[in-house]
């Protein structure tokens, strides 16, 4: 019957499996939710950024498709003042998936204050797709500084994240021999 699994679906899971199911039900929308989603695009509108900040700071919690629309909105509004509660989520939220989003957000508002907390997950976060991501937002960025750690995440165990990494090291190096010194990085205008 719909999505719900009965309690003998559940039972015949492995322990990890009937974790994550559990943990997913927790984060389904809940009828109250949606007057928070309603109070996140009222933020929006009113441009208020330290709305952001602060909910992603208590929104751990929360169900995904809040957490995840915050941190998708952040890439319009947000200025490098995001930057610090964007890589709090990248760092410690639960989910791949808004971890994902935050690094993907980190690397279209393109601040070189987000380059640490991208490395960090390039090389350490348990998802590939974390992983991933970090290392396109790094080139998206644009400054050569994490050509060496780049360089690291080519040996990565992920082939998509090792491509990724090759992708973005050899995009910054050909703007490092390629482009005047003169020239603003912070935007390339190639994306991966």
């Amino acid at each position: 019957m719909g999505t719900l699994l009965d309690l003998k679906q559940c039972l015949s899971m492995d322990e990890s499996r009937r974790q994550q199911v559990m943990f997913l039900g927790q984060q389904r929308m809940k009828a109250e939710d949606y007057k928070i989603l309603t109070r996140l695009e009222e933020a929006f509108e009113r441009k208020d950024i330290m709305y952001f900040i602060s909910f992603l700071d208590h929104s751990r919690e929360l169900p995904l498709l809040l957490r995840v629309h915050a941190v998708c909105m952040l890439e319009n509004l947000g200025d490098e003042s995001v930057v610090p509660s964007l890589c709090r989520v990248l760092r410690d939220d639960p989910s791949p998936l808004t971890r994902h989003e935050a690094a993907f957000t980190l690397g279209q508002l393109g601040y070189k204050s987000a380059i640490s907390g991208l490395v960090t997950a390039m090389l350490k976060d348990p998802s590939p797709i974390v992983r991933h991501e970090s290392a396109v937002a790094l080139s998206s960025i644009g400054d050569d500084a994490a050509l060496p750690e780049l360089q690291k995440a080519i040996q990565d165990i992920d082939e998509d994240v090792s491509n990724s990494a090759l992708i973005a090291w050899e995009y910054l190096s050909y703007l490092r021999q390629h482009q005047p010194a003169a020239v603003d990085l912070t935007k390339p205008k190639i994306r991966l």
